[in-house]
């Protein structure tokens, strides 16, 4: 089998591939986004709060 055709074999499946995605609608996609930066801001929340305590301990033990 040429190149060419490999390459035109290729293409027709991720045609055929991409007709089978499921894309989510705009709520969707809003409800993910939100999700996701509460998520994060709250882990970046606690990771600043657990830094502060140590910081705190290690000055302690080294005072």
């Amino acid at each position: 089998m040429a190149v060419t055709d490999q390459v035109r074999e290729f293409v027709k499946d991720v045609r055929v591939e991409a007709t089978k995605v499921s894309w989510p609608t705009r709520d969707e996609l809003r409800d993910s986004t939100v999700v996701v930066i509460v998520t994060v801001l709250l882990v970046a929340a606690f990771v600043g709060i657990v830094d502060q305590a140590l910081n705190r301990a290690v000055a302690l033990i080294f005072r």
